[in-house]
């Protein structure tokens, strides 16, 4: 979600691509042992620790109610943790039973999923077939206004065969369906607590997972506890404690000196301090994720696209990932980074050309550039950015103020559309390019879906919808290159890098992962 999810934040696309296309009869459960990266938890008990496990953050999650989780962040701390879905993908992206023991696709518009039994909800409510009913009405109730509702406009229906068989009937064929319900969008709730908390549900998470919600303190931490009465592989310490800690250099030195066990996110300035530490490792893993500069296409001057496409050919992003980022990440072509499906190696960016961009600035109407604001949330590497940006503009003669917002406080003001030129950053979670389509540039996710450039175009829309239809891998990849060749040209954004996640980890931890997608996996961890 730009910085917003849904924001922020690369999978082997040839992988995904057979997994898409094959389809779509996958059963069993995995022998691993480690839930998450090795596949479906076993039964096998884990040894009983008081230990607890702590995560220093830079900043607290804005929601953790999964229909309205607007930030990978936020999604974290309770994706594969309180809550769980039908399905999972490992550390390879490869679909794995969850909550679902087994699935088939029985035609172009129905799906079956055959449920897990002996698990309950945290409250003591059954998981069943009603449960999951119960889940998807909740985020397509209007009455609800769940943001995530585009991401299931598909669902038609869902079906009650028995209690433990489930059809998703579909409004028409969606291809990425697996991968959507592998998402925290796809968690399942307790209907117990919707029922109990309705919209409060975001302070009472209540799902299936390994870890039972006990605390959340604004701005300073939330509290997770061990579920003893776990379906699967019970994790290895007592408590999850997620803190909030804004600064930097304090987050690593709690690793250092064991107060925490990991910090996340890492800034790139500290690699080499946490390298060269005898108590810390360095965690480094390609993400599926983009970062970007947007432009709210909704305000002057920003509605002419030869002002966007000027400050595209302004911004000189080698010298962005090279300077700001410690060349963490790759140079980025488009929304859309090269491990998720749908991505087009053969798109060919703006190349750095300030004469081009002052020419456009002038036919536009501003010969003498403008004023203008540029805002980041108060991540420190997004900062040291915006400081380049506003150079870089500045010799085309376009005057940037940076404005820099709590994180939260910046979500805030970009999905509802304050911000004018903005850095933000779109966290793939699927894999698959209709998340980042659907929810970046179709009209119907403007603000709090995802859509924070304002950007419309019919167009767009159309292919964004034949290729979430399109059943064939290879016409869906067509499709796509299709769609981000007129975004290049209509320039909503500028693609700055693919990102990469970073993270301080201390080494008496085993097992902790970073999703491609971005959520930290600590269900296996041990700490020794």
């Amino acid at each position: 979600m730009g910085a917003s999810l849904v924001k922020k934040q690369k999978m082997l696309g040839s992988m995904l691509t057979g997994i898409l296309s094959v389809g779509l009869v996958l059963t069993g459960c995995s022998s691993g042992t480690e839930q998450g990266a090795a596949g479906a938890p076993t039964a096998k008990e884990a040894p009983a620790t008081d230990q607890t496990l702590v995560i220093a953050r830079q900043s607290d999650a804005n929601n953790l109610d999964p229909h309205f989780i607007s930030a990978i962040n936020a999604a974290s701390v309770v994706h594969h943790k309180v809550y769980e879905g039908l399905v999972q993908r490992d550390d390879n992206m490869a679909f794995k039973p969850m909550l679902a023991t087994e699935w088939k696709q029985l035609n172009d518009v129905t799906w079956e999923f055959k449920l897990r039994q002996g698990v309950n909800f945290h409250d003591g409510t059954p998981f069943n077939a009603e449960a999951v009913k119960a889940t998807f009405a909740r985020v397509l109730d209007e009455k609800v206004a769940s943001p995530r509702a585009s991401q299931f406009k598909m669902l038609s229906e869902i079906k009650v065969v028995d209690d433990y068989t489930v059809h998703f009937k579909l409004v028409y064929p969606y291809s990425p369906l697996l991968s959507i319900l592998a998402n925290h969008e796809g968690s399942i709730i307790s209907p117990k607590a919707i029922e109990q908390y309705g919209k409060d549900l975001n302070k009472h998470p209540v799902g299936t997972g390994p870890f039972v919600f006990e605390s959340w303190t604004p701005g300073q931490e939330i509290v997770l506890v061990k579920n003893d009465n776990y379906w699967g592989e019970k994790v290895k310490f007592k408590k999850a404690v997620f803190k909030v800690v804004p600064e930097d250099t304090t987050r690593v030195a709690m690793v250092e000196t064991g107060e925490a066990h990991i910090a996340e996110p890492l800034p790139v300035t500290e690699i080499d301090r946490v390298s060269n530490s005898p108590h810390m490792s360095l965690y480094r893993t390609e993400g599926l994720g983009t970062d970007f500069i947007g432009f709210n296409t909704k305000k002057k001057p920003f509605d002419d696209a030869r002002v966007r496409q000027a400050i595209n050919y302004a911004i000189e992003t080698d010298a962005i990932i090279k300077g700001v980022y410690n060349d963490v990440g790759t140079k980025a072509n488009s929304a859309i980074s090269p491990k998720v499906l749908g991505y087009d190696g053969a798109l060919k960016g703006y190349e750095f050309d300030p004469n081009k961009a002052k020419a456009l600035l002038k036919e536009a109407g501003y010969p003498n550039g403008f004023k203008t604001t540029l805002w980041t949330g108060d991540r420190k590497e997004r900062i040291n950015a915006a400081e380049v940006i506003q150079s870089q503009l500045k010799g085309i003669g376009i005057e940037v103020e940076v404005k820099v917002l709590e994180y939260g406080a910046y979500l805030d003001a970009e999905d509802n559309g304050e911000t004018e030129l903005f850095i933000s950053g779109w966290g793939n979670a699927t894999g698959d390019a209709d998340y980042n389509q659907y929810n970046l540039f179709h009209s119907s996710s403007l603000g709090k879906g995802g859509n924070t450039t304002f950007y419309v175009n019919k167009e767009v829309d159309k292919l964004i919808e034949e290729g979430r239809r399109e059943q064939d891998t290879e016409k869906r990849k067509q499709i796509y290159a299709k769609v981000l060749e007129i975004e290049k040209q209509e320039a909503p954004i500028v693609p700055i890098r693919n990102l990469e996640h970073i993270a301080a980890v201390g080494k008496n931890i085993k097992g902790f992962w970073i999703s491609p997608s971005g959520y930290m996996m600590i269900n296996g961890i041990t700490i020794e």
